[in-house]
């Protein structure tokens, strides 16, 4: 097989498992089952491309899964060691096609990655509850029902859900390979040059030994050093919260009532709304274990105020409570009303982390401390949380690096490749002349080492002057068809134009005023994750199309300079059912070629009509469920069939036509839509002024 065609089987094989399981995922969670379904692509790749295939698989599986949550890309060491185990299976014939009964093996290996493995990561990252996983339910009924231990209540339950889940997968798996001739399998690289004259110990064995102890020295310096800076982060973050809510506590007391406090407690005046405040402030402070105010003195700390806890009761005012060991060294500043640093102490009430911040009369005196905790092992639990969560998602990352490095060591076998790798790493498709100097600067290294270097230089060169050359092609075929769109929007729409005069006009304003629109709404960030650039060209592009229905309807009614009948207003709002069924014949005309333009013309003239509180035609939808597009066209309809002159009316004003946008935001328009149109009138006040100007 030709090198070219067996690497584009192999990013073929790699994109299509990998949008398997991308899709299969997704709809296992839209239908709320209770599977995940993850895993078909990477068993088919496996069994299809081996290892490193897999890998690249499960490992982008995980990626791909953490744009939407990103707690998925911890369990990419899950996928990683499936995809691993997947391979291993398949080179071993546990898929051979006749020999089914053999799946039993590879299933329960699955079962024991995806359930045991999957659920012991879980607990390493969230601690010891149950989760909220897809096992939570089953895992809360054996706990309560026959597990004790909550652990092996959730891997119990992890085991059995993944069970029905492993089956499915492979068995879905083996029945798509079924079909699939071996011979249509991409060929592994790793024989495709003769291994000739090497040593004991070659230079595949010794890059896979180099790699293996960078990967491993770099993940454990990337952990170690995250972690730390985590840690210090934590503490710092924490020692913020803790001097925050003390600083709050402190404005909030009566420097002068201080005394009287402590000598009249509750029935001082203010004592009551003062405790309260604290209170307020305590219960809001979640991370803060204890909340109070000391006066210090030589004989300890006398009680001002003391928040009560779920666990333990607060001093009483004028209670004196000694000085705790671990603050020795802290009480003679704290006797002189000095400010000091937070301190982590491990004593009487536990290992703590705790702020002290003065309170000053109005003569520059400390009358007392107001003092919050934070829970240091709470600290240590969200330590311990981050740190497994980096070495999982560094034991997936760094387990596909690792394999990327073998899979080089299995392909570059003979001499170093540095000059070729050098080159390589630059190239660049983006334009013509990166292209150009990629083939360029590929063809200026001269290779003639004679051996399998000049040979594999020969292969890559060739490969990419045709990659090139099919980018090029590409990219002409693309322009072409571009131009053919655009050619038959502006025929479909002179159709249009040639029956009503007033619509030529019409076609060109309205397509300005979408475009104003969606260039709004991105600039916004309304509409976010739709108006993607792609769909932006789309919706401006079709616009022309959204009254292309109008040919079916007859001229007396089209240009009646009158109101309309009952009947004949029947006839006209025909024009958007018809202009969807032209369109829509158009898209099953072009078949295979990208028509997302197409689609958006047909949401556009089929749904114009249709009002925001789903009192409009054809179908009455409303809301959300009108598409965006059409949402769109409806703002610039409107306002463009208001400021024109027609036969039946004179032209609104821009104020006029604007106010009644505003008005109808929430019943006929989008309110969305109408914010952008309003704070873009600038662009907007510009098209109708050339209108005008044209009338």
């Amino acid at each position: 097989m030709d090198k070219r065609k067996n690497n584009l089987r192999y990013l073929i094989l790699v994109a299509v498992c990998l949008a398997i399981n991308v899709v299969c995922s997704k709809v296992a969670t839209s239908l709320s089952l209770p599977l995940y379904l993850d895993n078909i692509g990477t068993i088919l790749a496996a069994v299809m491309g081996g290892y490193m295939p897999a890998i690249v698989v499960g490992f982008f599986t995980n990626f791909i899964g953490g744009l939407s949550d990103y707690t998925t890309t911890y369990y990419s060491i899950i996928s990683v060691l499936i995809a691993v185990a997947a391979a291993f299976f398949a080179n071993k014939g546990f898929f051979d096609k006749k020999k089914p009964w053999k799946l039993i093996l590879p299933i329960l290996v699955f079962v024991l990655i995806g359930g045991g493995g999957g659920s012991i990561l879980t607990w390493s990252i969230y601690g010891n509850t149950i989760g909220e996983e897809i096992s939570a339910s089953l895992a809360n009924r054996f706990y309560e029902n026959y597990i004790s231990n909550p652990f092996l209540a959730q891997l119990f339950a992890d085991l059995v859900i993944d069970l029905p889940d492993k089956v499915i997968v492979t068995v879905v798996s083996y029945l798509i390979l079924l079909p699939i001739p071996v011979k249509h399998y991409p060929k592994s690289h790793s024989k495709i040059y003769d291994k000739r004259h090497i040593k004991r110990f070659s230079l595949g064995t010794k890059l896979i030994l180099i790699v293996s102890i960078a990967v491993i020295a770099v993940a454990t310096t990337v952990a170690f050093v995250c972690y730390r800076q985590f840690q210090e982060y934590m503490v710092q973050d924490r020692s913020s919260y803790s001097a925050s809510i003390a600083e709050y506590a402190a404005s909030k007391i009566d420097p002068e009532m201080v005394d009287t406090y402590i000598s009249e407690g509750e029935s001082a005046p203010g004592y009551k709304e003062t405790e309260d405040i604290l209170k307020t402030i305590y219960e809001s402070a979640d991370q803060v274990e204890y909340l109070y105010v000391y006066k210090i003195d030589e004989e300890g700390c006398h009680v001002v105020f003391d928040m009560d806890t779920p666990e333990l009761e607060g001093g009483a005012p004028g209670d004196l409570i000694p000085f705790d060991e671990s603050f020795t060294e802290y009480v003679p500043s704290l006797i002189a009303g000095e400010r000091i640093d937070p301190i982590v102490t491990n004593d009487t009430y536990g290992w703590l982390l705790t702020t002290y911040v003065p309170v000053y009369d109005d003569a520059g005196n400390c009358v007392c401390y107001a003092a919050a905790d934070i829970s240091m092992p709470d600290l240590a639990q969200a330590e311990k949380e981050f740190a497994a969560k980096i070495v999982a998602m560094l034991l997936g990352f760094f387990t596909l690096i690792l394999a990327l490095g073998v899979t080089l060591a299995n392909v570059y076998i003979i001499n170093p490749v540095n000059s070729l790798a050098a080159a390589t790493e630059k190239v660049d498709y983006n334009n013509d002349d990166a292209r150009s100097e990629t083939v360029e600067r590929l063809k200026g290294l001269v290779i003639d080492s004679g051996d399998e270097i000049e040979h594999l230089y020969h292969a890559l060169t060739k490969t990419t002057q045709d990659t090139v050359d099919y980018i090029t092609e590409t990219q002409r075929q693309s322009e072409a068809l571009e131009t053919l769109q655009r050619a038959m929007i502006n025929v479909m729409a002179d159709l249009v134009e040639s029956r009503d005069p007033s619509t030529g006009t019409h076609i060109k304003n309205t397509a300005d005023y979408v475009q104003i629109i969606v260039e709004q709404l991105k600039e916004e960030g309304i509409y976010a994750d739709q108006l993607t650039n792609e769909y932006m060209v789309d919706v401006v592009a079709s616009a022309p199309l959204h009254d292309v229905g109008k040919i079916m309807v007859p001229d007396a009614i089209l240009n009646k300079p009158g109101k309309l009948t009952d009947e004949e207003f029947e006839l006209m709002k025909t024009h958007t059912t018809e202009g969807a069924k032209v369109i829509d014949d158009v898209i099953h005309k072009v078949g295979n070629i990208k028509s997302g333009y197409l689609n958006e013309a047909k949401n556009m003239a089929h749904y114009h009509h249709e009002k925001w509180n789903g009192k409009g035609y054809p179908e009455g939808l409303a809301g959300e469920d009108i598409p965006l597009s059409a949402r769109i066209m409806a703002v610039a309809d409107v306002f463009d069939a208001l400021v024109s002159r027609r036969c039946y009316k004179p032209p609104f004003t821009f104020e006029d036509a604007m106010g009644i946008i505003q008005k109808d935001a929430g019943t006929h328009f989008d309110p969305n839509v109408v914010k952008a149109f309003v704070d873009a009138q600038v662009r907007v006040r510009a098209v109708t002024a050339e209108t005008h100007k044209e009338q």
